[in-house]
């Protein structure tokens, strides 16, 4: 058990107090429900680390540096599957910032009526509470074992909710914001700061390599585990499910451009998956220390890798580096909670809670979405005590954003989705998630004869599963196939509202367009003329301007260009 030195204690209580008082100060510009939910005054550096801050918390260092532990480099991919779609954000963000909307239920609500908007709201609700949950688990596992248990998890857990509500809860988004552009540095901080002491006590990289001399642990995909078919179906569970987190529309919309949020929203993505290197590094070099020392890595718990590492290395160098690591730490948790907290009280008050109780005034719908914030944190409070570990919860959370990103994709693109695709592809999206998860299906999966050459079956400590790639490519074919039957055979959406719905995607926001919230072009602009790359079938593929072929080039660079630096440095 370490007992902070003073000189931790006080960097921690001056972070704490001073993030408070930021996110207060922001407070003083909330006027009504607008300025909480859906401000739209931000430039190109607050959006990117309102992406990255929103984006990057201490729940993906844990199993990043869990699984690299376990497997080696890697694991790397359970925070890089979002990797392969991040030149898409460049494409997204417009979208997202054309809609005027203020959350993503409202563009439900647009395209396929009431019912689905309160559908989206709901089921967006729940995956934030899981989601603040995860973030909350993640940081209070680092808490525990870089204090070596001084500060158990559960502890860690009220006291960084409490704080990040109390300025949450005030100042809504932009607060949010203006604090993640404080904490984003921090978070950058925290992934990099133990990187120099644990490879330096290994002898380097070099050392380190020769130390675990383990081919399988010093790849980067491993066929049967983490291959080229694990992160082929994550990525693409990724890109289904990036337009249906509720988080992302304040991501990319809360810009005063659209450029604005086209920079914010990749480059911060990238910036995060810089990150993702050194908690991948940082991890496997604390395999060679563990061996060298010899330590059995079986007796090691694989969440609290991160956090031992840092217990053990910043107290001797000098004091007061624990406690910058974990007011980074706290930073990167508080940073993406406020920002899913402000979201979910969004979705409940503008999309479920207006249109039942209507004709109240800007003070009541404001007071109303903050007690809906403590309500949403509340459920993530119960998910986090009640997840098993941070992988669990994870897997878990990645499940939710997909079922309802199938519709939001199939409309987008295909003028003939109907409401009821819409809810056939989300329902069914869920039935199969359940269904793969039942042991007479696991049963029968294992015993066809492709289940050993197709690697369909996996032991888990419960018993035999479907390995987590299959399950993805079930439910997205299955949800994709019934919203585009069902689609087929009910009757088409009303005209006039598909209209006003790609108007406004293919109409361009001016740099001078004053703030809109109601998904209705300002008055007396004139939608944009109708460009399509692919308009055959119903289809609606815009044809790209020279912006976004631009711009999504430069991302798919600057993928390869992570990518590869990462393999000449590691091998």
């Amino acid at each position: 058990m370490t007992e902070l030195h003073v000189v931790d204690k006080v960097v921690i209580v001056a972070y704490l107090l001073g993030i408070t008082l930021l996110g207060a100060w922001a407070a003083r510009r909330v006027k009504d429900s607008s300025d909480f939910f859906m401000p739209r005054r931000f430039g190109k550096a607050m959006m990117i680390f309102n992406a990255f801050g929103t984006g990057t918390a201490a729940d993906q260092a844990v199993p990043v540096a869990a699984k690299t532990f376990q497997q080696g480099l890697s694991g790397i991919w359970w925070s890089w599957l979002w990797l392969p779609a991040t030149p898409f954000y460049w494409l997204i963000a417009p979208v997202m910032r054309r809609l005027r909307a203020t959350t993503t239920a409202d563009a439900y609500t647009l395209r396929f009526g009431p019912s689905v908007g309160v559908l989206f709201a709901l089921v967006g609700i729940v995956g934030l509470s899981v989601k603040i949950g995860l973030m909350l688990k993640g940081a209070g596992e680092m808490i525990e074992s870089a204090t070596g248990g001084a500060y158990a998890a559960d502890a860690a857990i009220l006291v960084i909710t409490v704080l990040f509500v109390i300025y949450g809860t005030a100042g809504g988004l932009a607060a949010a914001i203006i604090t993640d552009y404080v904490q984003g540095i921090l978070t950058l901080v925290f992934s990099f700061m133990l990187l120099p002491f644990v490879l330096h006590a290994v002898g380097g990289l070099a050392g380190a390599k020769a130390t675990i001399n383990d081919p399988q642990m010093l790849r980067l995909m491993v066929p049967g585990e983490i291959g080229p078919f694990f992160v082929a179906m994550y990525a693409l569970q990724a890109l289904i499910g990036i337009v249906a987190q509720p988080f992302i529309m304040g991501v990319c919309a809360a810009g005063r451009t659209e450029m604005d949020g086209r920079v914010g929203f990749m480059v911060g993505n990238l910036v995060k998956r810089l990150c993702t290197m050194a908690w991948c590094i940082t991890a496997l070099a604390a395999v060679a220390w563990y061996m060298q020392r010899d330590v059995p890595l079986s007796d090691i718990n694989p969440d609290h890798v991160y956090g031992d590492v840092a217990n053990a290395f910043l107290p001797t160098v000098m004091p007061g580096l624990l406690g910058i690591f974990l007011a980074a730490l706290l930073a990167s948790a508080m940073s993406s909670c406020d920002a899913f907290m402000i979201s979910s009280s969004g979705l409940f008050t503008t999309n479920v809670y207006k249109p039942l109780v209507a004709g109240r005034g800007e003070k009541h719908y404001l007071l109303v979405g903050r007690a809906a914030a403590l309500a949403v944190v509340a459920g993530g409070l119960a998910f986090a005590f009640w997840a098993e570990n941070v992988i669990h919860a994870l897997n878990i959370w990645l499940r939710i954003a997909p079922m309802m990103g199938i519709a939001f994709w199939l409309g987008l693109f295909w003028r003939r989705t109907t409401t009821a695709g819409a809810w056939a592809a989300t329902l069914t999206g869920f039935a199969a998630w359940w269904a793969t998860a039942q042991q007479r299906v696991v049963q029968w999966a294992a015993e066809l004869p492709v289940a050993e050459s197709l690697t369909l079956v996996t032991q888990t400590a419960k018993g035999p599963a479907l390995r987590e790639p299959w399950v993805i490519l079930f439910y997205t074919v299955a949800s994709l196939a019934a919203g585009v039957v069902v689609s087929l055979v009910t009757q088409p959406a009303d005209a006039e509202k598909l209209e006003r719905f790609y108007g406004l995607i293919r109409t361009p926001v001016a740099d001078d367009e004053p703030p809109a919230h109601d998904c209705r072009l300002p008055q007396g602009v004139q939608p944009a003329p109708r460009r399509l790359l692919v308009g055959a079938g119903g289809l609606e593929i815009l044809r790209p301007s020279r912006t976004s072929v631009v711009g999504f080039l430069a991302g798919c660079a600057g993928v390869v260009a992570l990518v590869g630096g990462f393999w000449l440095l590691v091998m």
